[in-house]
């Protein structure tokens, strides 16, 4: 039996001094900033958003938020994605909002069409007589005059592009209360329990929501502002990365960056048949996932840079 013991103890020792080599090379694990990216197709069911010559607003924005959630898996196969809708249902902002949520996802796209009303026109075709009464009861006479006549008629509106909107920086109190509501109120250098454990008034607890209100908006500011420079690349009109004061609640009512992206103008028929075709919509996917892997890139190289602690630029 002795004769056994002399060779484990080596055995033993060997594997501990191996070890403490391999825990010495090993770089400490970094925490990873975009594990879940929630992609919101607009409208929906009964809301079918705008309407072009042919198509709704709640189609396009549904096959091409499908079509994103496919390309994206593929291209950043680390992240996970998930959908507020695969179908033609209707969901409010609220509930949109709360499906968001749910997933706890880190970043939350949501994909629209945009509109702009038609294009009024008038032209002089000349005069016209026209019958009017002056005074009342038995005294009242009848009598013409001419005016000028005129030709009305629309024609679609030229507006054309895309817009990327984030919400607005006024509405951080609504930001901070869906923070406050969902776990995602953890800063990433602080855990959740701690956060837990503090009253819900607790100051500590509202600057924390505060840094991370302010670090939302500015992740959401430099992905809108990337996507724009993506959609510039590829030769589309791009009408700039913007805050949006009204239509926007969804995006402050999810607790992670968020933008809005309008993806063209369905009013103008040359956008709609490009909305609509395949290539198009491949595009639209292919400039967003570029966007989104810049994003990723840049939220990784904060960390690399400052451990485990996101800093905001």
């Amino acid at each position: 039996m002795k004769r056994y013991i002399v060779p484990s103890i080596l055995l033993s020792i060997c594997l501990i001094f191996c070890s403490s080599f391999t825990d010495n090379d090993k770089k400490p694990l970094q925490k990873q900033p975009l594990k879940r990216i929630v992609i919101d197709a607009g409208h929906g069911g009964s809301d079918g958003g705008a309407r072009g010559k042919y198509s709704n607003e709640k189609d396009i924005c549904l096959a091409i938020a499908l079509k994103l959630e496919k390309m994206m898996g593929e291209a950043i196969p680390d992240v996970e994605i998930a959908m507020t809708r695969r179908n033609d249902v209707y969901d409010n902002v609220t509930k949109k909002a709360e499906i968001a949520n749910s997933f706890k996802g880190d970043l939350f796209l949501c994909i629209h069409a945009n509109s702009a009303d038609p294009i009024r026109h008038s032209e002089f075709v000349g005069y016209k007589t026209e019958t009017y009464y002056k005074g009342k009861g038995k005294k009242k006479k009848k009598y013409t005059r001419k005016v000028k006549d005129y030709r009305y008629w629309t024609s679609p509106n030229p507006a054309r592009g895309t817009e990327t909107f984030i919400y607005p920086v006024d509405k951080t109190n609504g930001r901070m209360s869906a923070l406050s509501k969902n776990e995602a109120i953890d800063m990433d250098s602080v855990s959740l329990k701690a956060m837990q454990d503090l009253e819900k008034n607790d100051p500590t607890k509202m600057m924390l929501l505060s840094m991370k209100t302010q670090t939302f908006f500015q992740r959401s500011a430099d992905l809108a502002l990337t996507i724009e420079e993506e959609f510039k690349k590829v030769g589309r009109v791009s009408r700039e990365a913007k805050q949006r004061k009204e239509g926007i609640f969804v995006l402050y009512a999810v607790a992670m960056p968020a933008v809005l992206v309008e993806t063209g103008f369905i009013s103008n028929p040359e956008e709609e048949d490009y909305l609509n075709s395949e290539e198009g919509q491949n595009e639209i996917c292919e400039v967003l996932i570029k966007a989104v892997k810049r994003y990723k890139f840049s939220l990784e190289k904060q960390l690399g840079n400052t451990g485990n602690a996101v800093l905001q630029k």
